[in-house]
C-alpha cells in the first residue's frame, strides 16, 4: 500500500480524544460519575479507556465477578456518542490473588519475593497469573465484545519490568535451548564463558543474570534481556487468547513508553519485535515542557524523533494513548503546561502521525500516589478553569482534523535505531560509561532534518531500507553479518550511507570481530578505524572540514584509509593531521564514516551537503526561522500542513502559495506571525 493511502487504525473515522477513565475509585459517588458525562460533553472528548486497573472492582473475590458498574458506565459513554477502549486488567492484580497465589508475585536479581504491591508486580511465566488473566479477559469479551461503543482493546498498561524467580529460569534455560538447538557448546562459544572460568557443563547451572551471582558475562546479559522481551510478549500473546477468539476485528493495542529524564525510546523492552504482535502502536508521552536545561524546541526536536519511531515501528499511524494537558506528578519539578502549550503539544503528536490525544488521566484521583497528576477534571470539578478550556480546545481543533485521519508520509531519509546494540554498548565496559549516549546520539543525527522540515523514518534493522536515498546508522556497536550484508546492499544499489564511530565492532552474541573491522565494512567504507580514543568531559579536539573548524567532545576514531576520499581531519592530539571523515564511492552508492563526535553545526553542514545532492526537500516549504516546525500529513489529493512555533516569541512564517486554514476556514498566502507556542493546521490541494 502506498504511504499516501488511508489506513485507519480503528474504525473510528475522527480524532479520538478523552482518554483513561477511572469509575471504579468514584462507585460511592454517584454524583460525581453523573457529573463525568455532563463534563464528557463539554470539554469536547469523545473515548475513553475504561477498566485499566480495575480488577479489584470487576472481580473482589475469586470467582465473583461485578460487572454491573462497568455495564453503566459504558452504556452512559455510548449514549453520548463516545467511544470506549476497554482494557484488560493484568498490570495490577488484586489482593486476594497475592495472598492465595504467591506463585504470581515477581523475585528480583536479588532472589527476594516481593510484596503485594505497586504496577506490574507480577511473573510473567506464572501458570496461575496466566490462568488469570485469561479468565477475566474472556469474562470481559464475552460480556462487552459486540457492543457497538467498544473501539479497541488496550491490553495490560505499560508492560515492563523482570522476575528472577525458579519458574522464570527454566523458562530462561529453555529459551536459550531453542536457541542454541540444545546445544551447550554453541551457547559457551556465544557466551565466551572461558573468560574467568565460566564454562557452563550443564543446563541446570545457568542462572538469569544476579547482583549477587554473574552479571559481567555481554553475551548473557544480551540474551537475558531478549529472553525478557519474548517472555513479555508470550505473556501478552497468552493474555489474548480469548479476545481474538471472540472479537477477532476488534483491534488490540498495549501502550508503550518512552523514558522521560531525556525523553529518548523505553529501554528495557525491544519494541520492534513487540510491535509485530499489536494491530496499533500507542504509546505514553510524558515531555517535561518549560524545563531549565533546554529549549521548547530542543525538547519538540526529541518529541518528534520518538513520535517517528514509532509511527516508522508499522509505517502507518499510530495513538497517544496518555499524556497530561498539564502537569504530570512524578518530574523531579512538576511544571504546569503555559497557555497554548497544550494545544501546541497536541498538535505536534497529530502532525507526526497520531490519531488521536489522550489523557492520563480524566478525573484526579482524591488519594494515593496519583492524586495530583494532571488530568481533565479537577478536584474543583469545574469547566471553568484554565486546563478543562485548553483541553475542550483542543477538542474542538481535533473535530476540524477527521480528513486527517488515516493519513502518513512519505520520506527519502531513514535514521536506524536499534534496541539490541544499545544494551550491547551501555553493557561495554569501555569508552566512557556516562557519555554512550546512543539514543542521544540518532537524536543529534536527526536534529538538522526535523529543522529543515524535511521529514525522517526511524527504523529498525528487520525493516526494507531500499526506500530511502539516505540512511543514517551512528554508533550502531552492535551487527550482525546479516545486517552488514543489507547495508552493504543498499550502497551497491545507489544509497548514501552515513557511519559513525564505536560501530560494527561486536556481532549479534556481543562478540568481538576478529582481524579488525569486519572485510565487509571495510569495502564498503574504504577504510579500517583502528582506535577509538574517549575523551575526558573537559577534553576537547577540533576537526577541520571544508575548511572550517568544528569542536570535538567524547570521542575520536584513528583511522586507516584505503580507498576512501579523505574529507575531514583532526587537528589535534597523536593524531593531528589525520583522517576524521571520509567518503567512499562502493558500486552505485557512497558510503560516509564520521569518526568523531561533532557538534551540532557539523551535523547541519555536513548533512546540508547531502540534503543538496539527493534533493531533498520539504513536503511543503514554508519559510521561518529557528524554533518552528513544519511537519506535513499526506494522503492522495491533499496535503496537511502543521506549522508550528516551539518559541517565546512571535515567529514570522510565509506561506509559498495559498492554503487553506483547517480550523478557521480561512485562505492564507504570503507572511503571517506566528504568537507564543501558537500552530496553525491548513491543507493545500496537490497540484
Amino acid at each position: 500500500m502506498s504511504k499516501r493511502e488511508k489506513t485507519y487504525v480503528t474504525n473510528a473515522k475522527f480524532m479520538l480524544h478523552g482518554g483513561d477513565y477511572n469509575p471504579d475509585q468514584w462507585l460511592d459517588r454517584p454524583d460525581i460519575l453523573a457529573d463525568d458525562i455532563k463534563l464528557m460533553k463539554l470539554s469536547h472528548t469523545n473515548t475513553f479507556s475504561v477498566g485499566i486497573f480495575a480488577w479489584s472492582a470487576l472481580e473482589p473475590r475469586e470467582g465473583v465477578y461485578q460487572f454491573e458498574w462497568l455495564d453503566e458506565v459504558i452504556e452512559n459513554i455510548h449514549k453520548i456518542g463516545g467511544r470506549v477502549i476497554l482494557a484488560t486488567p493484568s498490570g495490577a492484580r488484586p489482593a486476594w490473588m497475592s495472598q492465595k497465589y504467591p506463585e504470581v508475585l515477581r523475585t528480583n536479581g536479588h532472589r527476594m519475593k516481593q510484596l503485594h504491591g505497586g504496577r506490574h508486580n507480577h511473573c510473567f511465566t506464572s501458570e496461575v497469573y496466566r490462568e488469570k488473566t485469561q479468565q477475566i479477559n474472556r469474562k470481559l469479551a464475552e460480556r462487552y465484545g459486540q457492543h457497538p461503543a467498544l473501539l479497541m482493546w488496550h491490553i495490560s498498561n505499560e508492560y515492563s519490568g523482570e522476575c528472577h524467580c525458579n519458574k522464570c529460569q527454566q523458562a530462561f534455560r529453555c529459551w536459550l535451548k531453542e536457541k542454541y538447538n540444545n546445544d551447550l557448546d554453541a551457547l559457551n562459544k556465544a557466551w565466551w564463558t572461558p573468560f574467568w572460568s565460566h564454562t557452563f557443563s550443564d543446563w541446570s547451572q545457568i542462572e538469569s543474570p544476579s547482583p549477587i551471582g554473574e552479571n559481567a558475562v555481554h553475551g548473557h546479559n544480551l540474551d537475558w534481556r531478549r529472553f525478557v522481551t519474548d517472555q513479555t510478549i508470550s505473556f501478552f500473546e497468552n493474555e489474548i487468547v480469548p479476545i481474538k477468539e471472540l472479537t477477532p476485528n476488534v483491534p488490540i493495542t498495549t501502550n508503550f513508553m518512552a523514558d522521560t529524564n531525556d525523553l529518548i525510546p523505553f529501554q528495557s523492552l525491544d519494541y520492534s519485535k513487540f510491535a509485530k504482535h499489536l494491530d496499533v502502536i500507542s504509546w505514553d508521552a510524558y515531555p517535561a515542557w518549560h524545563n531549565d536545561w533546554e529549549t521548547t524546541a530542543d525538547l519538540a526536536m526529541k518529541v518528534g524523533f520518538i513520535d517517528d519511531l514509532y509511527r516508522s515501528l508499522k509505517q502507518q499511524p499510530f495513538l497517544l494513548m496518555e499524556s497530561t494537558p498539564s502537569a504530570v506528578n512524578w518530574h523531579q519539578v512538576n511544571k504546569a503546561k503555559r497557555p497554548g502549550m497544550h494545544l501546541l503539544s497536541s498538535m505536534q503528536m497529530v502532525a507526526h502521525g497520531s490519531d488521536s490525544i489522550l489523557y492520563f488521566q480524566w478525573r484526579k484521583s482524591r488519594g494515593s500516589s496519583e492524586k495530583f497528576h494532571g488530568a481533565v477534571v479537577d478536584h474543583d470539578n469545574s469547566s471553568e478553569n484554565r486546563v478543562f478550556k485548553e483541553v475542550a480546545k483542543v477538542g474542538e481543533t481535533l473535530e476540524k482534523l477527521s480528513d486527517v485521519v488515516g493519513t502518513n508520509r512519505t520520506s527519502d531519509v531513514a535514521i536506524l535505531y536499534d534496541w539490541e546494540s544499545n544494551w550491547a554498548i551501555n553493557d561495554a565496559q569501555g569508552f566512557g560509561l556516562d557519555t554512550k549516549r546512543y539514543p542521544q546520539t540518532l537524536q543529534q543525527h536527526y536534529r538538522t532534518f526535523w529543522e529543515k522540515d524535511i521529514p525522517v523514518d526511524v527504523i529498525t534493522k528487520e525493516q526494507d531500507f531500499s526506500p530511502y536515498k539516505l540512511l543514517i546508522v551512528p554508533m550502531l556497536y552492535l551487527v550482525s553479518e546479516e545486517t552488514i550484508a543489507r547495508l552493504k546492499s543498499f550502497v551497491a544499489n545507489g544509497g548514501r550511507l552515513v557511519m559513525t564511530y564505536i560501530s560494527g565492532l561486536v556481532n549479534e552474541n556481543d562478540l568481538t570481530y576478529t582481524g579488525g573491522w569486519h572485510q565487509a565494512l571495510q569495502e564498503i567504507f574504504g577504510i579500517n578505524p583502528v582506535e577509538t580514543d574517549t575523551l575526558y568531559p573537559k577534553d576537547e579536539n577540533y576537526v577541520t572540514y571544508k575548511n572550517e573548524s568544528y569542536l570535538l567532545k567524547d570521542y575520536a576514531t584513528v583511522i586507516e584509509v584505503g580507498g576512501a576520499n579523505v574529507e575531514g581531519i583532526y587537528m589535534q592530539d597523536f593524531y593531528a593531521n589525520t583522517p576524521a571523515i571520509t567518503s567512499n564511492k562502493f558500486e552505485k552508492g557512497t558510503a560516509y564514516y564520521i569518526g568523531a563526535r561533532l557538534n551540532d553545526q557539523f551535523h547541519r553542514d555536513f548533512y546540508q551537503q547531502l540534503i543538496d545532492e539527493l534533493s531533498l526537500k520539504p513536503v511543503y516549504n514554508v519559510e521561518h526561522g529557528k524554533g518552528v516546525s513544519v511537519q506535513v500529513r499526506q494522503d492522495n489529493e491533499k496535503d496537511y500542513i502543521f506549522v508550528m512555533n516551539f518559541t517565546e516569541e512571535n515567529q514570522p512564517v510565509t506561506f509559498s502559495d495559498t492554503v487553506r486554514d483547517l480550523v478557521t476556514g480561512d485562505e492564507l498566502s504570503g507572511e503571517l506571525v506566528l504568537k507564543e507556542y501558537e500552530v496553525r493546521i491548513v491543507e493545500k490541494k496537490r497540484d
